[in-house]
C-alpha cells in the first residue's frame, strides 16, 4: 500500500506541479522577454518559484493519492480480502500515515529551507532585473514608461551600443513639461548612479502657467536617469525569506527590520510547522472517510466526495485562524487546530469503520428507552 501511495503521489504533484508551474510561467514569459530578457532568466525566475509553487501542490496531491489508491483497493476487492483476513482499519491506516509522514518531511524540508532561499533569491534577483538599465530602456522601436510621467522611445540601438534618433519626455514636475530629442544618446554608468548622454539635439520646456514653450538646441546634454531606473528597486527585508531559525529570534528587531507586525511573524512561523501537519491529516481523510464507505460495486465515490469537502472545509478553518492569528500574535496555537480537528475526524471515522455495528446497537437500546 505504501509503494502505491508514493507512486501516485509522484504521479499527481507532477502534473499539478506542471499545470500551475505553466500558468505562471507564461504570465513571466510575458513578462520577462517582453522586457528584453533573455531565455537564461526565464528559466532561473521559474526555477526559483518552483518551491513555494510545490509547497502550494503538495496537500492537494497527497489528498488525491490517498484517495485514488484507496478507491482502486477497494473497488478491486483488495480490502475487503485484508478485512477478512482480520486486519482492520487501524491495521490498515498505518501504510497511510507512514505515506503521511514521508510527505510531512518533503513539507518541512521545504518550509523551513528551500521555500525562503529560493524567495531570498527571488527578490535579490528581481531588484537586479529593475536595476537593469539596459532591459528598461534599450528596446528598439518601443515607446517605454520606465517610471511614472516618463516616456522614452529610440529607434535603433547600433552593435556599439548607441542609440539613435532618441525621445525622452519627462512630465514629472505639474509645473512644466520638457521633451529632449537627439540624433545619438549613450548610456554611462559610474558609482554615482546611470547617466543618458544626448548628443546633437533639442530640448523644449512647455510652462504649464503661461503655456509659453522654449526651445534650447545642443551639441551634448547629460540627463541623470538613476531615479528612473531605481526607484524602489532596494531589497528590502522580507519574513518569508528568512529561515525559521532567525524567525524564532527577537521579534521586536525583525519587525524594526522589515515593518512586519508581531502576528505577521507569528503567522509565518507557525504555518511552517503547521504545513506538514496538515499533509498528514490530508492523507488520512483520505483514507478514513472512504474506509466507513464499504465494499460497493459502484466503488466510493460518494464518500470520496465527502472527503473532498472534508479537506476544503478543514483548509477554509486555516485560513480564518491565520487571519485571526495576523491581527493577535497571541492567538498562533490556533494554527495548529485545523489539524487537531482532522485528526479527530479521522480517529472517529476509524473507529466507526472498525465497529459498524456500534450504532446499530446503541439504536435500539434508544429505541427501548424511548
Amino acid at each position: 500500500m505504501l509503494s502505491q501511495f508514493l507512486l501516485l503521489f509522484g504521479f499527481f504533484s507532477l502534473v499539478l506541479v506542471a499545470v500551475f508551474w505553466i500558468n505562471r510561467a507564461v504570465v513571466l514569459f510575458d513578462r520577462l522577454i517582453g522586457d528584453g530578457q533573455t531565455a537564461l532568466v526565464f528559466l532561473e525566475f521559474t526555477s526559483l518559484s518552483l518551491p513555494k509553487l510545490i509547497v502550494t501542490v503538495l496537500p492537494i496531491a497527497t489528498f488525491a493519492a490517498s484517495v485514488y489508491v484507496t478507491n482502486r483497493l477497494s473497488g478491486e476487492s483488495e480490502l475487503v480480502v485484508m478485512q477478512a483476513t482480520g486486519t482492520g482499519p487501524w491495521r490498515m491506516a498505518r501504510p497511510v500515515l507512514a505515506y503521511g509522514l514521508i510527505v510531512a518531511a518533503m513539507m518541512t524540508l521545504l518550509a523551513h529551507v528551500l521555500v525562503p532561499a529560493a524567495q531570498g533569491q527571488l527578490s535579490i534577483r528581481e531588484a537586479e532585473i529593475s536595476r537593469n538599465v539596459t532591459s528598461r530602456l534599450l528596446t528598439e522601436g518601443t515607446f517605454l514608461s520606465p517610471a511614472a510621467q516618463v516616456t522614452f522611445y529610440t529607434r535603433a540601438i547600433g552593435e556599439d551600443g548607441v542609440l539613435r534618433d532618441v525621445f525622452l519626455s519627462d512630465r514629472r514636475n505639474p509645473e512644466q513639461r520638457v521633451i529632449y530629442t537627439a540624433a545619438e544618446a549613450y548610456l554611462v554608468r559610474n558609482d554615482a548612479g546611470t547617466t543618458l548622454i544626448m548628443v546633437d539635439g533639442l530640448a523644449q520646456r512647455l510652462n504649464i502657467a503661461d503655456n509659453r514653450l522654449s526651445t534650447a538646441k545642443f551639441v551634448d546634454f547629460s540627463f541623470d536617469i538613476s531615479r528612473l531606473v531605481s526607484s524602489d528597486t532596494q531589497v528590502t527585508g522580507s519574513i518569508r525569506n528568512m529561515n525559521t531559525l532567525a524567525l524564532l529570534t527577537d521579534w521586536d528587531r525583525i519587525s524594526d527590520e522589515t515593518g512586519a507586525r508581531h502576528g505577521d511573524i507569528a503567522e509565518e512561523v507557525h504555518n511552517r510547522f503547521a504545513q506538514p501537519l496538515f499533509c498528514i491529516v490530508a492523507a488520512l481523510i483520505g483514507f478514513s472517510t472512504l474506509m466507513i464507505g464499504g465494499y460497493s460495486r459502484f466503488g466510493v465515490w460518494r464518500e470520496a466526495v465527502i472527503a473532498f469537502g472534508l479537506l476544503i472545509g478543514i483548509d477554509g478553518l486555516r485560513s480564518t485562524f491565520a487571519q485571526m492569528v495576523l491581527e493577535d500574535a497571541a492567538l498562533w496555537p490556533m494554527m495548529y487546530l485545523p489539524s487537531l480537528i482532522g485528526l479527530v475526524l479521522v480517529i472517529g471515522m476509524l473507529t466507526w469503520a472498525a465497529y459498524p455495528g456500534l450504532l446499530r446497537r446503541r439504536r435500539p437500546r434508544m429505541a427501548e428507552a424511548t
